[in-house]
């Protein structure tokens, strides 16, 4: 592999996590007084204090851990390493990698795409690397493939600890880690060597019997997951899978299984270190990490006790037989509308959805692995060996140039170019809405298929009308092939060209290519030994990068006379929030990507978009038009907002852009975890009704007093006075989940600005 060590990266950190590892469970058994789930000795074993001393209440007490390392992609990492130029450090505490996925188009194919993206982004791909050199941290080039892929391939190791700026960080869980998706803000206080902070999680168990067969696949073990705890079942906990089924699937199936739990709301998802975790360890050139796992393997899962008896361990446990599990389609619009394939046909017709299969995409940081790729490959094989034709457009991401460098080897990217493939670079593309479809401005309804793991509205390609379904590779592969969503592989016929009825067989896969991975360059720059000498040079009429300014501290009084920028209704993400797409051009330039904010969010005023009333002038405007005018008018403003509010991505523009333009607080019936975390992060008050049914009392013309706030203190609601235009007014509580230190966060203005006061910056 070029340009990386003869070993695995960070071995001297990961032997001494090992060393230390048994004596940090020892003592965590000991203070908890019963035996420990794997999540709860990653936990304990990662305290910043050392050995645990208490019990920690879980779903209740914050707790300062010390994770091993960070990794970023360059969506979120130029905000993330512009706040940390702000820190004072001279170099990052932890080991830390930023990774160019995000700001690559697909559009005609890889080569092309590839150079599009240096074309257009040379001036971010060069800030990173620059900042990268600087501060000692690995860069990883454009093209070299998505992070969470490169990361189970070079970094991940079993019961370690990782944060990452994105929120499929969870799909090093794989590997048997705690990998959880955080803001910039996080990674900022541990690369400047300050503890990271988190709610102990709760836990939910998923038990696995039997085993994975015929067309069903380690994807469709997450769908189902996801159809049984929603979008929002797995908030605040970590799912921990075991049992025989969970033993018998491969490193890289688990690592799918881990990385869509980010669509449950999970605080991450892992396994036990079993031989499937070995065997991808050495199989990437790690087996000095497999031997150093292997000394401690008796602590590397669960105490025995936990998993013969799960129901006394864990919050919540799920059993599910793999024999018996049907491949599943999940969407139209949310990634939790689990349909088994049996019942697709009958459902779609119910509910209006077209038939029609337009485009199958396949690929992806949760579905790329060298498996995937050779299940899906002797699906697409059929195609042509049955002359059959294949009636949708189809399409591959790689997640790694290793990936990708071996499956051309080995003639898997041959057998799907054979049934019309296009073969898109090694980069998030489609899956992140930086897919350039032709013909999408139309708005036309349409259904796609793919591996992704996200099918909100308008995420793959700006079109509020292309129904996503998430499946499997080898189920989108055999849905594009016939064109059809109400194909069922498992039983149904197609005819041929030559006027034949043929069905197509169950696919087979190869764990692990039987040559070996093989790359030529693996695209990985190592930062300069000593970067002090490295300048990072900003043009300050640059459209993409802006240096940031301190947000404002808190003045010490009540906020009075606050107006309401937009009350949003339903499903409002991230996305809906700071959208992605065009937007990733803006995203090292907090000014100019506030121009999207809130834009795609639903005001329940009107039922519109991007239109609310701006209270100064009586007439309606953009949302972030009439925050700006509030904001040079000196008004305070908050958002309201209802279930979930932020799901999605780990995206801390969403918090960062409404604090710019002058939000100061938001209001929800409910927070995804990453996004509150965010807002507290940055200054802003993240607050929830106390009564959900205070949502309604909010009117277009309110103006809200925020009554006690000089009292804010940990546990204690805030009142808030709702002014209506009648001359009526209604005094609601609203509750927040603030400890002594976010409190601490919010009075300086932001958790950055209290680091810099704490290092007399």
């Amino acid at each position: 592999m070029s340009n990386t060590p003869s070993m695995a990266f960070d071995i001297e950190m990961i032997r001494g996590f090992y060393e230390r590892f048994p004596g940090r469970v020892a003592a965590a058994r000991q203070v908890v007084g019963h035996p420990l789930t794997l999540s709860e000795k990653i936990l304990y074993a990662h305290l910043w204090q050392g050995d645990a001393t208490e019990a920690y209440q879980r779903g209740s007490s914050y707790v300062d851990f010390a994770p091993d390392r960070v990794a970023m992609q360059d969506a979120t990492v130029q905000m993330a390493l512009l706040q940390f130029m702000q820190a004072g450090r001279k170099k990052v505490a932890v080991p830390s990698t930023a990774h160019c996925d995000h700001l690559i188009q697909a559009r005609v194919g890889a080569d092309a795409d590839l150079q599009d993206a240096v074309n257009k982004s040379n001036e971010v791909f060069n800030f990173l690397a620059s900042v990268s050199n600087k501060y000692g941290i690995g860069f990883w080039k454009p093209g070299a493939g998505i992070i969470h892929q490169v990361v189970l391939e070079n970094y991940a190791f079993p019961g370690g600890m990782m944060i990452g700026t994105d929120s499929h960080t969870v799909n090093a869980g794989g590997l048997g880690m705690v990998a959880i998706g955080v803001g910039g803000a996080d990674a900022v206080d541990v690369m400047a060597g300050m503890a990271w902070e988190l709610k102990f999680p709760k836990l939910i168990g998923v038990k696995l019997t039997g085993e994975l067969n015929g067309w069903t696949s380690a994807k469709d073990v997450i769908l189902k997951v996801a159809g049984i705890l929603t979008v929002k079942g797995g908030t605040g906990a970590i799912v921990e899978y075991f049992g025989e089924g969970a033993t018998a699937l491969s490193c890289t199936g688990k690592g799918t299984i881990c990385n869509m739990g980010a669509e449950i709301g999970a605080t991450t998802s892992t396994f036990a270190y079993d031989a499937s975790m070995e065997r991808y360890l050495r199989a990437t050139d790690r087996s000095d990490v497999a031997d150093l796992a292997n000394a401690v393997a008796g602590e590397l899962t669960a105490d025995a006790e936990v998993y013969a008896h799960p129901e006394k361990y864990f919050d919540q446990v799920i059993e599910i037989n793999l024999s018996e599990l049907e491949p599943h389609v999940n969407g139209p619009f949310t990634p939790d509308l689990a349909t088994p394939i049996s019942k697709l046909g009958e459902v779609a017709k119910a509910n209006g959805w077209p038939l029609d299969v337009e485009v199958g995409l396949i690929g992806s940081c949760t579905n790329s692995s060298y498996e995937d790729l050779t299940r899906a490959a002797s699906v697409a094989k059929q195609a042509a060996a049955k002359n059959l034709k294949v009636n949708a457009e189809y399409s591959v991401t790689p997640g790694s140039e290793q990936v990708r460098y071996t499956a051309e080897r080995d003639g898997l990217l041959g057998e799907f170019e054979a049934i019309g493939g296009k073969v898109f670079a090694n980069a998030c593309g489609p899956c992140i809405g930086q897919w350039a479809r032709e013909g999408a401005d139309k708005g036309e309804k349409n259904t796609i298929v793919h591996s992704f793991n996200r099918n909100f509205a308008k995420r793959a390609d700006g079109n509020p009308n292309t129904h996503a379904f998430v499946a499997s590779p080898e189920i989108v592969t055999a849905l594009a092939i016939a064109g059809r969503l109400d194909f069922n592989p498992l039983n149904d016929t197609l005819v041929n060209q030559h006027g034949e009825a043929v069905k197509l067989d169950a696919p087979v896969g190869e764990e692990l290519p039987a040559k070996g991975y093989a790359v030529e360059d693996a695209g990985y720059q190592a930062p300069a030994e000593d970067g002090s000498g490295v300048l990072v040079e900003v043009n300050p009429e640059s459209q993409r990068l802006q240096l940031l300014d301190s947000f404002a501290p808190w003045d010490g009084q009540n906020i009075l006379g606050a107006k309401v920028l937009i009350k949003a209704q339903g499903k409002c993400t991230t996305d809906h929030i700071s959208m992605a797409g065009p937007w990733l051009r803006y995203r090292g330039h907090l000014d100019n990507i506030a121009n999207n904010t809130l834009t795609g969010a639903v005001n329940a005023f009107n039922g519109e978009t991007n239109t609310v009333l701006n209270q100064l002038t009586g007439a309606y405007g953009e949302v972030p038009a009439v925050q700006r005018a509030y904001k040079a008018a000196g008004i305070p403003t908050l958002v309201v907002g209802d279930q979930n509010y932020g799901e999605g991505s780990s995206r801390e523009h969403a918090a960062m852009q409404p604090r710019h333009l002058g939000v100061r607080a938001v209001l929800v019936k409910s927070f995804a975890r990453i996004h509150e975390t965010n807002l507290k992060k940055q200054g802003m008050l993240a607050l929830t009704f106390a009564h959900e049914a205070d949502y309604d009392k909010f009117q277009e013309t309110d103006t809200v007093d925020f009554v006690d706030l000089t009292d804010f203190a940990p546990g204690k609601p805030l009142n808030l006075v709702l002014h209506h235009a009648d001359g009526s007014q209604d005094q609601i509580a609203a509750n927040h989940t603030y400890n002594a230190q976010q409190i601490a966060w919010f009075k300086a203005g932001s958790a950055l600005n209290l680091i810099k006061q704490e290092q007399g910056l």
